[in-house]
């Protein structure tokens, strides 16, 4: 796998005592969804819920490892639907104890459903949306003998705390394969992108750059026009957004939010669309072409079981296509064509064994600048942190 160490550490083994169990709030679960069976606690208007899972089929259960995970939202939101189903999977696979947190906002309920979590006998916590950072950091300070993970952070590398790390993915990979069938779909020439964030979010920003230099690739004349929501998970918003991008002239539909709103939106409107965190196409199959893609139980599997063996290493971790961390969903082909999924295939393979990266070399900007270097591939750092710059088909309305 591939992974971006931050500081090489000797590999700890964790002292793993027996857990303390949960409180009165928890629901206790076997082989069960735990989003399924949380109850809700009044102090902060969460839910929080314990799993029980039973043993692996190719080991015993293991006692003495317990994991801990903080959502930013529920089920209902796209994104931590997926990162819980992923958490379930994995601690179910290794067939450990794990404890769920749901809607804990970017404040300091984040530090306070860590430091639950930790109290309750958690060795590994791990939070999932960007705001989460500053809290779990926090936290960590006061659990030096916990680890903590957090998704899509980017400063475990200048905290220098042996006990966090940020974990993230290349997925702007499965960005730019889906920029290449929304290019290749458009009958306008005129696509649109509901984005959360603004240029502000590398996350969101790359992501935009990839997708539309996946456009770009199969069709140079096409335009990407980005509505921004200022909003991880708004419903209202971003079914105003698509709505928007639709009356500018706009017949597919490309998102980075946590509703399938947009799609659903296209779909009403007789356009085309590409989804997000899942497959979309279950919500809109007559629009949604195809649906970038996350798969978190491949990280769980992973860290978690090095927690299990013994050989925990405090790094940061940096995954893509080849470890099944990215992809994008199959291609419907009610509505794609076999010259899509032809262009698809190829693109996939090439960034799956290495010789193309999707910021490879100099990349124009659409404020008339470039960035990167002729033979040369952005790093990791720029990519997932520095990226506040436009490809030059983006136009923000």
């Amino acid at each position: 796998m591939k992974k971006k160490v931050v500081s090489l550490l000797a590999a700890m083994a964790l002292a793993v005592t027996a857990l303390a169990g949960c409180g009165s709030n928890d629901a206790a679960t076997t082989g069960t969804d735990a989003a399924t069976v949380a109850a809700t606690t009044e102090a902060a208007g969460t839910t929080e819920a314990t799993g029980t899972t039973e043993a692996a089929t190719d080991s015993e259960a293991v006692t003495g490892v317990k994991a801990g995970f903080i959502f930013l939202h529920d089920e209902n939101s796209t994104y931590d639907l997926n990162f819980l189903n992923a958490a379930k999977a994995a601690c179910e696979k290794l067939g450990i104890e794990y404890m769920t947190k749901t809607n804990i906002p970017e404040g300091q309920e984040a530090y306070e459903a860590a430091c639950e979590l930790a109290d309750a006998g958690c060795n590994f916590i791990f939070a999932d949306s960007f705001g989460h950072e500053d809290y779990i950091i926090e936290a960590a300070k006061e659990y030096p003998n916990v680890q903590f993970s957090h998704a899509t952070g980017t400063k475990a590398h200048t905290e220098g705390l042996d006990n966090f790390h940020n974990a993230f993915a290349s997925i702007y990979d499965g960005r730019y394969l889906a920029g290449i069938v929304a290019g290749m779909k458009t009958e306008s020439n005129l696509i649109g992108y509901v984005s959360a964030m603004g240029s502000e979010n590398s996350e969101c920003t790359g992501g935009i750059d990839a997708f539309a230099m996946g456009v770009y690739s199969v069709n140079p004349d096409a335009k990407v026009y980005v509505k921004v929501t200022n909003s991880w998970y708004s419903p209202t918003e971003e079914t105003n957004a698509a709505k928007a991008l639709l009356s500018e002239g706009c017949d597919v539909i490309a998102q980075h939010c946590d509703t399938p709103n947009p799609q659903l939106e296209a779909e009403s409107a007789g356009k085309w669309g590409v989804g997000y965190n899942t497959d979309m196409s279950k919500d809109a199959p007559k629009a949604t072409l195809t649906s970038t893609l996350w798969n978190w139980s491949a990280y769980y599997t992973y860290q978690v079981k090095q927690i299990v063996d013994g050989n925990w290493k405090c790094e940061n971790y940096y995954g893509g296509m080849a470890d099944g961390l990215v992809d994008i969903a199959p291609l419907n082909m009610d509505i794609c064509t076999e010259d899509m999924q032809k262009a698809v295939d190829e693109a996939k393979a090439k960034i799956e064994d290495g010789s193309f990266n999707v910021f490879d070399g100099v990349i124009e900007t659409n404020d008339g600048k470039t960035v990167g270097e002729e033979g040369k591939t952005l790093d990791d750092a720029t990519i997932t942190g520095g990226i506040n710059w436009y490809f030059k088909n983006v136009e923000v309305k």
